[in-house]
Parts: structure tokens; C-alpha cells; sequence
């Protein structure tokens, strides 16, 4: 049986990645996409998730978020992703119009109206999350997971302590890990050990349409180096999907909101502030070539 999940997103290259295989992997029951300001303007990630659902002829819905972190000033990764946030192919230009209502509504009325607890997969900033939990907290019984992309024990991609989704909208990040819903925080000490490898890359175009695509797309994605290329978010449907292929630690995960280390998550490794309660499995190591497999073989299968 499939799985019924629904992404909150910001398009975004690894975005577009996560959201291909989401779109087409038979194990996977795609409800919704939500989107949010995060890599580009909440505008460019709604164009681009339309721009997706019309490549891949789906009539998965889609709903435009927040245009702005909660309290922050919003912040870009135009540096990482083009101006666009998906540069590189010329996507289909009849596109359908997103849901009428917000995301945050969106996600209600799906979560409310499932015949079981979904599963929710944010891929950006938290922003749509936490207005959801805090305007209508009785969607949180009906949420049987979070699957996060955010977050890093270590060193971050956007200060030298912070990732960039919760470095984006540090209190979305603290009100999301302070709701008592299953998380599991798939984050930098995973996602950058498991790069896409220049061999991986060089027979991506040739699976097929989806691979010519996202081909184009990681052209001009500039989160790389000589060993390979971060797909950040497609790690949080591997990890749905093959959680065997992960190492993982149960621990305590506080956000700083303030000060030189906005944005970090600071995991309680040793258990010594929270009398030893927990409310996250962090992803800690990751097969990573059982990873670039996986991707090439899913890519692949979608034709």
C-alpha cells in the first residue's frame, strides 16, 4: 500500500528532484503540494511546483504559502538555485492555477478530510507548518509523521552553524519541534555525504524524459563540488522509503532563534537536558551508494 504524504516545498532544484520522484513513485500517494517562500519568492516556487505537475501531467493540487518567515527577514539562496529556482528547461507553459485558498488552509482541509493520519514532508522553510499548528492544532492527532529536510548536528550551509530551512524561519523550526509530532530530522549530516556522484550524473539524461530534465536543471544548480552534488531533499523520501539505508539517533532537537547561532539545531546527543526525553530521530549516516542506485533506478522507472 501506498503511502499518503503530502510536501511543503520551495522550488528549488533538489526540490524539483524530491517532488519528481514524489509525483511518480508507486509507493508513494502524493495528496497535496504546498509551497513557501524559501530558495526563490513564494511566487517562483508556485510557478515551478505548477511548472512540475504539468510536466508529469498530475492533478496532485497545488497551494501557495507563506510569503515571509514568521519574524526574520526573508532570505534567498538565488546564489545556489538562479533567479528562477528551477533554470534550465523549458517547461510547459499552460499551466493549471493554484488552489484558491491558502496553504495553510490546504493543509487543514486535506489532513482533516484523510481517511488516515498523513504523512507530511516539509522540504523548505517551516513557516507553512508552524502557522498550521498554531491555527488549527487539531490537525496534529491527524499528522502520523514529519519527515523534515533541515537541520545539522554540525557545520551548516548557511552560517557555520545553521542549515538553510531552519536558518530561514528559526521560530517556524521551534514551534515545528515543539509539537509533539513524530520527527525525523533529515539533515545536513546525512544529505551531504550522500551526493549524487559525477558518474551517477553522467547517466541521469539517458533514463529517460525525467532524467533529461533534472539534467538540465543540475546544469545550473551550484550546491556542489569535485565529489558530487547534494540532492538535500530527495533524502527525506529515501529515508520514507528505505529507512534501513540510514543510521539514526533518537535525541532532543532545540532551535536558536537568536545570536551568532540563529538557526541551529542543537541536538542533546548525551541526554543531559531533558531528563532523558526525546522528540526527534536524526538522521546521523546514509549508504550513500545505495542512495545514488536508488535515484538513478526511480528516475529511471518513471519513463
Amino acid at each position: 500500500m501506498s503511502t499518503k504524504i503530502i510536501m511543503d516545498t520551495d522550488p528549488g532544484i533538489d526540490d524539483a528532484a524530491a517532488i519528481t520522484i514524489a509525483l511518480n513513485h508507486p509507493d508513494l500517494d502524493l495528496q497535496l503540494l504546498t509551497t513557501v517562500a524559501g530558495n526563490v519568492t513564494v511566487d517562483k516556487t508556485t510557478l515551478n511546483a505548477l511548472k512540475l505537475t504539468r510536466f508529469f501531467n498530475s492533478t496532485v493540487p497545488v497551494a501557495a504559502g507563506a510569503p515571509q518567515p514568521l519574524i526574520k527577514p526573508f532570505e534567498d539562496a538565488v546564489r545556489v538555485h538562479g533567479v528562477s529556482g528551477m533554470p534550465g528547461y523549458d517547461f510547459p507553459s499552460d499551466l493549471a492555477d493554484p488552489l484558491p485558498q491558502t496553504a495553510v488552509e490546504a493543509l487543514r482541509n486535506h489532513i482533516l478530510a484523510a481517511d488516515e493520519p498523513i504523512t507530511l514532508v516539509p522540504t523548505g522553510a517551516y513557516t507553512n507548518v508552524a502557522l498550521l499548528f498554531k491555527t488549527y492544532p487539531e490537525v496534529l492527532p491527524h499528522i502520523k509523521e514529519i519527515i523534515a529536510m533541515g537541520g545539522t548536528l554540525g557545520k551548516g550551509n548557511m552560517t557555520s552553524a545553521a542549515e538553510f530551512n531552519v536558518f530561514t524561519d528559526p521560530h517556524a523550526a521551534a514551534i515545528m519541534y515543539q509539537s509533539g509530532v513524530p520527527i525525523t530530522m533529515v539533515g545536513l549530516d546525512v544529505t551531504m555525504k550522500a551526493l549524487l556522484t559525477p558518474a551517477t550524473m553522467a547517466k541521469l539524461p539517458t533514463v529517460g524524459r525525467a532524467g533529461e530534465m533534472l539534467s538540465a536543471l543540475f546544469g545550473h544548480y551550484h550546491d556542489g563540488n569535485q565529489g558530487g552534488i547534494p540532492m538535500h531533499d530527495v533524502n527525506t523520501l529515501y529515508y520514507l522509503l528505505h529507512p534501513e539505508a540510514f543510521t539514526t539517533e533518537k535525541m532532543w532537537i532545540d532551535v536558536q532563534t537568536d545570536g551568532p547561532a540563529n538557526g541551529e539545531t542543537v541536538g542533546d546527543i548525551r541526554g543531559a537536558y531533558h531528563d532523558g526525553q526525546t522528540n526527534a530521530t536524526v538522521c546521523v549516516d546514509i549508504d550513500a551508494p545505495a542512495f545514488n542506485q536508488w535515484f538513478l533506478e526511480t528516475v529511471a522507472a518513471i519513463g
